[in-house]
């Protein structure tokens, strides 16, 4: 594991221009941003990296964030499997996205990553580029300004500083929607997932090797298989809170019969040794009632977290910690700008976009499309670059109307289908 980079608690600053709570992708990121831009900013991590944490399949467009953000060349030389594409299973039937063939121009390849590595490289990668990173710094309270005065608690016990700008990156900490009240609930039902690393993963050769595996459980879950450059594989299970309850044991025991029912996971994972026993996320789904308010903006987890079965965290995280960042610039040099249109709304049409597939995916409507016997070379290009995560292209019809789309793509699966 490569050093941690970090500022010494005694260099804490009274003052700055924008605090950044979190120094996950998101905060990483957005303080890169913004250092670039002159302004005087600080990270503020409640934990100790490296640290585990889940979402470890990026997609295609995080490597555009990551060049900008000046991060890419410090991922390149972690060695991190490259990914291109996803592979989707249903019993014998399989559907492969390739990247390389989209609609949206970009990028045909990323990498499946352990993000206590991943989210350390990036850390340190902010700051190299002079952003102070502090670690063990949990925020506890914030009294609005302006200035905003921030109280975080660390070992060397409370510190006080003010800040003109505050974004929230702390993910699932969720720290400004707990202290102003934002969280409410998610439009999607709680669901739970079931996961841990293992060796001994039975890899196929060929495009395959590298591909997240997406396979559709026969009792309703679904099961990530994501392999890392060490051989180590991330593997889980996600489903109703109910589709667990009918396995007896501990959560070993229940991981290893939903696996075992799946024949593409039982016959890729025979031989698996759990490296710790598996970890649950439990309801998961979240949101907020506003993503900005005035002097604060929330990025990444903070704000909304639909589901991880496509992948979408760290594309989300980045893509708006890129826009908060921009924004946040303008605000500092002295502009007004239309938070609601140009940030919350923005970002509502990636949300949307991947919401709709997550919608899709649990109905059995989105499947449908997937495992469609005559597929269109046209749409399946359409939804790779969803997949890859170019949720902004206004000229994608699964960008732009996604509802609409993915139900005039079933009404013609449909007509074919009674067409025979």
């Amino acid at each position: 594991m490569q050093d941690r980079l970090e500022s010494p608690a005694n260099a804490l600053p009274s003052s700055v221009d924008v605090a950044v709570i979190g120094g996950g992708p998101a905060g990483s990121s957005a303080a890169a941003l913004l250092r670039k831009k002159g302004h005087a900013v600080a990270v503020f991590e409640a934990q100790r990296f490296p640290r585990f944490v889940i979402g470890e399949s990026l997609l295609a467009h995080c490597m555009d964030h990551l060049d900008e953000a000046g991060m890419l060349d410090a991922v390149k030389e972690r060695a991190y499997l490259v990914k291109g594409g996803a592979l989707f299973l249903r019993g014998a039937e399989r559907s492969d996205f390739d990247f390389a063939d989209q609609f949206t121009k970009g990028w045909s390849w990323t990498w499946q990553v352990p993000r206590a590595d991943f989210d350390l490289t990036l850390a340190n990668a902010a700051y190299r580029q002079g952003v102070p990173i502090f670690y063990e710094q949990k925020v506890t309270a914030l009294d609005v300004g302006p200035p905003h005065t921030l109280t975080m608690s660390g070992a060397a016990g409370e510190h006080r500083l003010t800040a003109r700008w505050v974004i929230d990156a702390s993910g699932y900490g969720r720290v400004l929607p707990r202290l102003l009240g934002l969280d409410t609930p998610s439009s999607l039902p709680p669901r739970k997932a079931l996961f841990s690393h293992v060796t001994g993963d039975r890899r196929p050769s060929g495009p395959d090797e590298n591909r997240i595996w997406i396979c559709m459980h026969p009792g309703g879950a679904w099961i990530w298989i994501i392999p890392f450059s060490d051989g180590v594989t991330s593997v889980g299970v996600v489903a109703d809170l109910a589709f667990f309850e009918r396995y007896a044991g501990d959560d070993e025991a229940v991981l290893r019969a939903a696996l075992a029912e799946e024949p593409n996971a039982r016959d890729r994972l025979r031989d698996a040794k759990l490296l710790w026993a598996p970890r649950i996320l439990e309801s998961f789904s979240a949101s907020v009632t506003r993503m900005s308010g005035p002097g604060y903006v929330l990025v990444g987890n903070a704000t909304e977290f639909l589901d991880p079965v496509f992948s979408s965290g760290v594309t989300l995280a980045l893509e708006s910690a890129n826009r908060a960042a921009k924004l946040v610039d303008r605000a500092l040099a002295g502009e007004s700008p239309d938070w609601a249109r140009d940030y919350e709304a923005y970002m509502g049409v990636g949300i949307d976009a991947f919401r709709t597939f997550v919608e899709g995916w649990y109905s059995g409507e989105f499947p449908r499309v997937l495992f469609a016997p005559n597929p269109s070379p046209a749409i399946r290009r359409q939804i790779t670059s969803v997949l890859a995560g170019y949720v902004w292209d206004q000229a994608n019809p699964f960008v732009r109307e996604p509802e609409r789309k993915l139900r005039q793509v079933l009404n013609i699966i449909a007509r074919e289908e009674a067409a025979g």
